[in-house]
């Protein structure tokens, strides 16, 4: 989307679906992590269809994987559990491939290994309102 006017937008686009408009700071970060969460549900839902393979866990990498809240919600939304972590993941796995191609490292799960044993992982499990949650979810699909 364009950027500016996001609270703006977003209150409008509450209106237009019938939900309350965010109106402080929390308000609208509240919203944004909601919608993020739910949009990670619709992700996982889409890639299941499409490979015809049911996914167990969801496995956030990345800045995200430090907002603790998202993977709550994301959690929450999905109903599955989110393992968060590594924050890294993308500078990791540019080392590790380097390492690789040295020699440095042998065989894939000798690599994930590697990353298990040096960065933290967090697991969240799903809780909260599901049924609030399939109604957001409806609500949004149109």
């Amino acid at each position: 989307l364009a950027p500016g006017l996001m609270p703006r937008r977003i209150a409008q686009a509450c209106s237009a679906t019938g939900q309350p408009e965010p109106v402080t700071r929390g308000q609208i970060t509240r919203c944004i992590l909601d919608s993020l969460a739910l949009a990670h549900r619709r992700a996982i839902e889409q890639a299941q269809e499409l490979s015809g393979r049911h996914v167990d866990v969801i496995h956030m990498v990345g800045g995200a994987a430090r907002n603790r809240l998202l993977c709550q919600l994301t959690a929450d939304a999905s109903g599955l559990p989110v393992v968060a972590g590594p924050v890294e993941a993308a500078a990791l796995g540019n080392v590790l491939v380097q390492a690789r191609a040295l020699g440095l490292v042998g065989d894939v799960p000798q690599m994930r290994q590697q990353v298990a044993d040096s960065q933290p992982l967090h697991r969240y499990e799903p809780s909260g309102d599901r049924a609030a949650w399939d109604a957001a979810a409806r609500r949004i699909s149109g």
